[in-house]
């Protein structure tokens, strides 16, 4: 991709992987606007020319949902190009696939093709074809989407309009207290309840994990720098793997009773051992303070 403002202008067949596309450019770092009326764009070409930077990558979706609308889309693009924004690189991005998939794929879902007539999704399918043949011939970008899965069509997404340098995975490491409940977004759950419990050291009960005090009782222990060792190796297997799937975001949660003492340590270790690495960490301690 080029440097300065990626517009997507993302179009095509009903049914053919539009809403996954969002969904994938989405997480890459995209600022998506579903069903823009094409008349509009120049007008929101401006507002992103005028963000000094803080929007770079943009998805605009524009199909047949448009109704009238969507005849403007070349008027508007046309405008955009003469209102002199050499910034914005815009790519047609257009999304088809055979017949008996978008059939298929609309009895799945029980959705109305928004062309079709008493309810006979091929002659609506027929008729969008038509409408959308010249757009498809000016399409930087053709995607047929007949033998993709969503989680394929997303790879493939990912891989197409993923900077090199932003093919990060986020790692949130969150410690917690079994006994305030795990937590419903974690990816990967690890119980360090088994490890020696400064909450029976009466200087350190009140101290969380983060205390110089409390971080070195927890982890002086030769079963903590065992768990250590097998937990950052298990971890940076996984990453990797993760990465290679697709995934953007991993919630790791480390719990141990209360959330305040060996769960905060251990993630805090953890922490240490990503944030200077490929993937974008951060930690965070739920329960550290409920005691």
């Amino acid at each position: 991709m080029q440097t300065g403002i990626n517009l997507l202008i993302i179009t095509g067949l009903s049914g053919a992987g539009k809403s996954v596309t969002v969904q994938a450019l989405e997480d890459i770092g995209f600022f998506c606007v579903d069903n823009l009326p094409p008349a509009l764009i120049p007008k929101f070409g401006d507002l992103i020319a005028q963000s000094q930077g803080k929007v770079t990558k943009v998805g605009l979706v524009c199909d047949m949902r448009g109704g009238d609308f969507f005849k403007d889309l070349f008027d508007a693009l046309k405008e955009l190009e003469q209102r002199g924004h050499q910034e914005i690189n815009y790519q047609i991005v257009f999304l088809e696939a055979d017949d008996s998939t978008i059939v298929r794929r609309f009895k799945e879902t029980r959705r109305r093709h928004p062309l079709a007539k008493d309810g006979r999704v091929v002659e609506g399918i027929a008729e969008e074809r038509k409408m959308l043949d010249e757009i498809r011939g000016k399409a930087d970008i053709i995607l047929n989407t007949s033998n993709l899965k969503a989680s394929e069509l997303r790879a493939e997404i990912l891989g197409r309009f993923s900077q090199i340098d932003e093919q990060h995975l986020k790692v949130d490491i969150m410690s917690f207290g079994f006994k305030h409940g795990v937590p419903i977004e974690a990816d990967l759950v690890f119980d360090v309840r088994f490890l020696p419990n400064p909450h029976y050291v009466d200087s350190l009960r009140p101290l969380t994990g983060k205390h110089p005090d409390v971080y070195e009782y927890v982890m002086k222990w030769p079963i903590t720098s065992a768990f250590v060792h097998k937990l950052e190796d298990m971890i940076d297997f996984l990453l990797p793997q993760f990465r290679k799937e697709g995934k953007t975001q991993v919630v790791i949660g480390i719990g141990c009773t209360g959330g305040k003492h060996r769960s905060v340590a251990l993630a805090e270790t953890l922490y240490k051992h990503l944030k200077d690495r490929d993937e974008w960490a951060t930690v965070v301690h739920r329960d550290h303070e409920k005691g």
